[in-house]
C-alpha cells in the first residue's frame, strides 16, 4: 500500500485551444445540394425523365393508334385547350365530384361523430361500413340509372358512395386514437357532446382525419372517371371521361391520353397544392407529424 501511494500517478494538463473562425465547424452548402433539398424539384425532374421515357417508347413502337408519344399528346393536350373542349370537360368533372365529395364527407362526418358519442351509434357505423365499404361504387351504377335516371343525379350518387365508408372509417379510427389525457382534459372543462368533438377530438384525431379525405379523394376522382364513361355515353354529355370514351371511338387515341394526362394533372394539383398546403398548416405546423 505504502509503495502504491509513494508513486502517485502524475497529473496531465491539456491546453484548450482559442476557438477561433477559422475553426468554424458549418461550411457553405454547395448550391447543388440546397436545389435536391426541395422536394418539388425532386418531383419534377421524377415527371421530366417519366414523360422522357414515354416520349422514347412512343418513338420506338411508332404505332400511335396503340401508344402515342408524348409530343403527339402534348400537341393534341394543347390543341384540345386551345378549342375549349378539355376544359369544359374538365369544369364539368370537378364541379360534379367536388359536390359528391363534400356531401360523403358531410355525411362521414356525422356517422363518426354519432359513433364517438353513442354506442348505437358506434354499432351502427360499424355494420355500415362491414356491408356498403367492400361494394364497389360501380357495381351500383345500374341502381343509380335506375334511381336517379341519366345525368349528376347518379354521379353524386356513387361518388358519395366511394367517398362515405372510407372518410368515416378514418376519421372514427382517429377519434378512437386520442390518448386518454386529452379526453379527460375535454371532460374535465365539462364541454359537450359536440364541443367535446370539435375541440378535443377533431385536432387530436386530424391526421388520420387528413389521410380519409386523401383517400376519399382517389376513390371518388377515379369513380368519376369511371362512372362517366357509363352516363356520358348513355345521355350524351359528360366530363373528362366522356371526352376519353368519345375520341377513344373516333380513334383519336393521343387526345385519349390527352383526356388521360389532364385526369393526373388534377390530381397532382389537388395532391400537391390542396393537400399538401392543409398539412403544412396543420398537423405539421402542431408538430404531430413530420
Amino acid at each position: 500500500m505504502n509503495e502504491i501511494n509513494a508513486n502517485p500517478r502524475p497529473d496531465r494538463f491539456y491546453e484548450v485551444a482559442a476557438f477561433t473562425g477559422t475553426n468554424a465547424v458549418e461550411r457553405p452548402i454547395p448550391a447543388i445540394e440546397r436545389l435536391w433539398n426541395r422536394g418539388w424539384l425532386r418531383k419534377l425532374l421524377i415527371l421530366v425523365v417519366l414523360a422522357g421515357i414515354w416520349e422514347l417508347y412512343g418513338q420506338w413502337s411508332d404505332n400511335s393508334l396503340l401508344f402515342p408519344s408524348f409530343s403527339d399528346t402534348m400537341a393534341a393536350f394543347w390543341e384540345n385547350i386551345a378549342n375549349g373542349k378539355l376544359p369544359a370537360r374538365a369544369l364539368a368533372s370537378v364541379q360534379v365530384l367536388l359536390l359528391g365529395y363534400a356531401l360523403g364527407t358531410l355525411l362521414a362526418t356525422v356517422l363518426s361523430v354519432l359513433a364517438i358519442t353513442t354506442r348505437i351509434g358506434n354499432d351502427f357505423l360499424e355494420t355500415l361500413t362491414s356491408m356498403f365499404n367492400p361494394l364497389p361504387a360501380i357495381a351500383l351504377l345500374p341502381l343509380a340509372l335506375l334511381w336517379f335516371g341519366l345525368g349528376n343525379g347518379s354521379l353524386i350518387f356513387v361518388l358519395v358512395h366511394s367517398v362515405l365508408w372510407v372518410v368515416a372509417l378514418n376519421m372514427h379510427a382517429g377519434f378512437l386514437g386520442v390518448s386518454q389525457t386529452l379526453r379527460m382534459v375535454g371532460r374535465n372543462y365539462g364541454l359537450g357532446s359536440l364541443s367535446y368533438v370539435v375541440k378535443i377530438l377533431v385536432p387530436a384525431a386530424f391526421p388520420s382525419i387528413l389521410t380519409g379525405l386523401k383517400v376519399g379523394w382517389a376513390f371518388a376522382w377515379r369513380t368519376l372517371i369511371a362512372a362517366e364513361l357509363v352516363f356520358g355515353v348513355s345521355s350524351g354529355k359528360g366530363g373528362l371521361g366522356w371526352f376519353i370514351f368519345e375520341n377513344k371511338n373516333q380513334l383519336e387515341i393521343p387526345s385519349v391520353f390527352a383526356g388521360l394526362l389532364s385526369v393526373i394533372l388534377i390530381g397532382l394539383a389537388m395532391e400537391n397544392l390542396v393537400f399538401r398546403t392543409i398539412e403544412r398548416r396543420t398537423v405539421r405546423k402542431w408538430g404531430m407529424q413530420h
